[in-house]
């Protein structure tokens, strides 16, 4: 019961954060999730409503479903091309910065290599929807951009194996490398393998039901749904990487969808609706959990007499990576001073990190080190997050104003309703119909008030069905309308190509309405 109050919550306030964004175009959705987070840590009454914090359940129910999510969105032979970067920025370049930060933060921290070592290993994660956070409305370089997601894809696993081989030290005195690398090799290849071969067995169960009697669509996106916590369940049973697991299954499952677009249209859309809804829903609840989090850490540790020592640490680690990154991607990536810049900054910190560091215990590090720990990503991820939003405004182009991309939008579907609603008024159709498609149209524009709209229901709960006759008719004038109004879009994209991404927004609006005018369930017919 605490598990599913917990869940309601969370939901509930990353809904609000997503509808205050819609809101507040020029604020990125993440900032507003943790400022709810804090609010609900801040009130006693909405902190009671969410359980403590679960590392587990957190992978498991929310990493996992992201990460095989994000991996959808990238086409495995980008990954294989590009495997020997991906191999460099995901393994060496991490290898490197755990060094530097770990020897720099037992130096400035005055603390024990091991220790400074678990620190620096969960400082190496990077997340890429605190990425998203912080580049909202910016223009990232495209290989600076590649080269981050495919960075936030892979090295967690990295990062967790690491912090077993730092706490392994603090524990035993002493460090196993034939033990590190035998299980580096074994969590991460053996992840791939495995992942790849659960994302065929179920990609390949999926295309069976399509190609039988048995396909139930509803049963097909349960399946899918639950694909990514199978996975990852399985894997970590195994000891193998369960996040490399779901990101390689997503990179197959990736493939299947691009040739998969015609077989079932209709599962494969409503697939991209839930990929849309749950990721962007997941999103946001990480951040919400993360300012939750953060209010719970400090609240109960700020008084601790080492307020400068884990301040200390925190930038010192920051630094290092960030160092580190940026002579990498100098030296390795072979790119420009200004893209190394973007990389080293790009790297941000966010939940996935702190989720690793409150894997750890107090009976296992000590209090005063576990407070340590605990407060010095706290600062790490607060730094990794404030400093880029800061420097990117200057560093990075604006996209188009969404404010006033929009009005310049809302002026094009005006036209294309006038368009659309001139034709109307010439078609033969019975008075009835024509007023019914007229205000349909309305309707795309927003030129409906929420009075006028609230009449509207009444009037169709009085009013007797249309008949199949007048559904006919009214079927052939949208189809008509429909087309007008797509090929007043098609021609303004060519002279506004600025605006082709909110034009490509209005044309998939109006090719959905047209499958709810086709589809007789909808309609209510037999």
């Amino acid at each position: 019961m605490e598990l599913m109050v917990s869940s309601f919550t969370l939901a509930l306030a990353a809904c609000i954060s997503i509808i205050i964004a819609e809101a507040l175009h020029h604020i990125s959705v993440n900032y507003i999730s943790m400022l709810i987070g804090i609010v609900i840590a801040l009130v006693p009454l909405l902190n009671k409503q969410v359980a403590s914090f679960s590392s587990e359940i957190f992978m498991e129910l929310i990493v996992a479903p992201l990460l095989f999510f994000e991996g959808q969105t990238t086409r495995f032979n980008n990954v294989t091309r590009n495997l020997k970067k991906i191999i460099g920025i995901t393994v060496i370049m991490v290898v490197i910065a755990l060094i530097a930060a770990g020897f720099s933060a037992a130096g400035i921290g005055q603390i024990g290599l091991p220790l400074a070592f678990i620190i620096s290993a969960i400082s190496t994660p990077t997340d890429a929807t605190a990425t998203e956070a912080v580049t909202a409305g910016l223009k990232v370089p495209h290989k600076v951009n590649a080269s981050l997601k495919s960075e936030s894809l892979f090295n967690d696993a990295s990062g967790i194996i690491l912090l077993n081989m730092a706490i392994l030290w603090f524990i035993n005195g002493y460090i196993n490398y034939g033990q590190t690398i035998t299980n580096f090799l074994y969590s991460s290849i053996g992840g791939a393998i495995f992942g790849s071969i659960l994302g065929w067995l179920f990609i390949t169960f999926r295309q069976f039901l399509l190609r039988t009697s048995f396909n139930s669509l509803n049963a097909q996106n349960l399946i899918y749904i639950l694909t990514p916590l199978i996975i990852y369940v399985l894997s970590e049973e195994l000891h193998l990487s369960g996040i490399i697991a779901v990101v390689v299954a997503g990179l197959l499952h990736n493939a299947e969808a691009e040739q998969s677009l015609l077989i079932n249209s209709r599962q494969i859309h409503m697939g991209f609706d839930l990929q849309n809804l749950i990721s962007e829903i997941f999103n946001s609840t990480v951040f919400v959990v993360l300012g939750i989090l953060m209010v719970r850490i400090f609240r109960t540790r700020i008084g601790n007499d080492h307020i400068w020592q884990w301040i200390g640490v925190g930038v010192t680690i920051y630094i290092a990576n960030l160092v580190v990154r940026y002579l990498y991607s100098l030296l390795a990536l072979k790119f420009g001073q200004k893209n190394a810049v973007i990389f080293a900054l790009g790297g941000i910190h966010g939940a996935v990190t702190l989720s690793l560091a409150l894997t750890l215990s107090s009976r296992l590090l000590g209090t005063g080190n576990y407070n340590l720990v605990i407060m010095a990503e706290a600062t790490l991820i607060l730094l990794s997050m404030l400093v880029p939003t800061f420097i990117f405004q200057f560093i990075l182009p604006h996209q188009v104003n969404d404010k006033d991309a929009q009005k310049v939008v809302y002026e094009i579907r005006r036209n294309m309703v006038k368009r659309a609603i001139q034709i109307v008024h010439r078609m033969y159709l019975p008075e009835r119909s024509k007023k019914y498609i007229i205000y349909m149209l309305l309707t795309q524009k927003k030129a409906v008030s929420l009075r006028e709209s609230l009449k509207a229901v009444i009037k169709s709960i009085q009013q007797e069905e249309f008949t199949p006759e007048e559904k006919a008719l009214q079927r052939m004038a949208f189809y008509r309308v429909f087309a007008i109004e797509r090929e007043y879009l098609e021609m303004i994209g060519q002279q506004q190509s600025e605006y082709r991404e909110y034009l490509l927004q209005i044309y998939n609006d109006i090719l959905l309405a047209e499958s709810l005018i086709i589809d007789p369930e909808q309609n209510g017919e037999d």
